[in-house]
């Protein structure tokens, strides 16, 4: 069963990672407010597909690829939940909620708006700008 997720690339400090994506579409989103990253104006989602044999590799390799601080990459399936960020990966089981609380825990201590964490069940969606 293959994972999807999306990957931005301003989030990368190696980009050569994306070399290695298995990317299905791309899209782009002019920086807002609710971004909460003045620094940039735009960011570029890569969707991409993930074969199930690949996801550990690519999850650490994108952990390894990921800017400090800040930025976090997930790909998901039915059954599990990757969460990817900067030298740390959460493998969630999507049947255990309570599995998400120290994921979250750990992107709001690097800095990432709760809003933005919204992989997890307790967090409404973001509803994200449209161009």
């Amino acid at each position: 069963m293959k994972y999807s997720g999306d990957v931005i690339v301003e989030s990368l400090r190696d980009k050569s990672i994306i070399e290695e994506l298995p990317i299905v579409s791309t899209r782009v989103e002019k920086v807002t407010a609710d971004h909460k990253t003045p620094w940039l104006e735009q960011w570029t989602l890569h969707t991409v597909e993930i074969e199930e044999h690949d996801a550990e590799d690519i999850a650490r390799k994108l952990s390894q690829a990921l800017d400090t601080d800040y930025w976090y990459a997930d790909f998901k399936n039915d059954t599990t939940h990757y969460v990817v960020f900067p030298e740390k990966v959460f493998i969630i089981d999507r049947k255990s909620p309570e599995e998400y609380k120290p994921v979250v825990s750990h992107g709001v201590a690097l800095g990432i708006p709760r809003h933005q964490l919204n992989f997890s069940p307790e967090i409404s969606y973001w509803e994200r700008p449209e161009d």
